[in-house]
């Protein structure tokens, strides 16, 4: 595991389990939510997606099955890959208590076992911020096309790069030049939501922030075929991006 994901491991896997039940409530108090009406709990998701039953889905930073758990609900057959084990202790017990089937694969994403995923998912799929926690977006792209069967599908939803000059979602980060290129440090999505006291004890993550024709040329130069391209507005203010949604496909 390279030495920026180790930093970022460490970082997710500090208090995640008690942060994921205070926020989310406990497994069961999810369960019953995502049983409820799970295609709701997929949010803007549910419509990129044509059909779930039967699709081998791979969730890609899948946190802690927030969306995986709907999919598997769905009819999914879903397979999380993230860093954090305290991540999969939540979703698994999430799982359990939906009475779904989930699979957990604890990495480090630039080192997916090839040999057992390669050319295995209908779709590859990730959402809620995850490109900036990768210092090369090539190797990361190529990964994802790797995942998909041909005809596969990538849906790749991440805060719009229009955040490296303004901090729109209110993450608390620090703001630069649209096209820089630098790596930095910087507070998990969550830390905010901890007590002072603790916030300032917890690990670190390292970044790399892209532009659009970055993220855009990537996914096209790993061999994936463009096509949609969605903004969406911010959370915080509707008239300006907060998100995009890339759709790619491999043929």
């Amino acid at each position: 595991m390279i030495d920026y994901s180790i930093q970022n491991k460490k970082a997710w896997e500090y208090n995640a389990y008690e942060f994921w039940v205070k926020q989310s409530g406990t497994p069961d108090e999810r369960a019953k939510r995502d049983l409820e009406n799970p295609k709701s709990m997929l949010k803007r998701y549910a419509d990129y997606f044509d059909t779930c039953s039967g699709v081998k889905i791979a969730n890609i930073c899948g946190s802690c099955g927030k969306k995986a758990v709907p999919l598997a609900i769905l009819g999914a057959e879903v397979t999380v890959f993230d860093i954090s084990e305290d991540n999969k202790k939540y979703a698994l017990e999430v799982a359990t208590a939906a009475k779904v089937d989930l699979n957990f694969e604890v990495c480090d994403i630039l080192e997916i076992d090839l040999e057992k995923y390669g050319n295995y998912f209908d779709v590859v799929f990730m959402e809620g911020g995850v490109l900036h926690y990768f210092h090369d977006i090539d190797e990361f792209m190529c990964i994802m096309y790797s995942l998909l069967k041909n005809n596969g599908k990538m849906i790749c939803s991440d805060f719009h790069p229009f955040n490296k000059i303004s901090d729109i979602l209110n993450f608390q980060q620090p703001t630069m030049s649209y096209f820089s290129t630098e790596i930095f440090e910087g507070e998990m999505a969550h830390a905010q939501f901890f007590e002072e006291n603790i916030r300032n004890q917890m690990p670190k993550c390292s970044y790399r922030k892209y532009t659009i024709s970055e993220i855009i040329n990537s996914v096209i130069n790993s061999g994936f075929t463009l096509r949609k391209f969605d903004e969406h507005p911010a959370w915080t203010n509707e008239k300006i991006p907060g998100e995009f949604t890339i759709v790619a496909t491999k043929q």
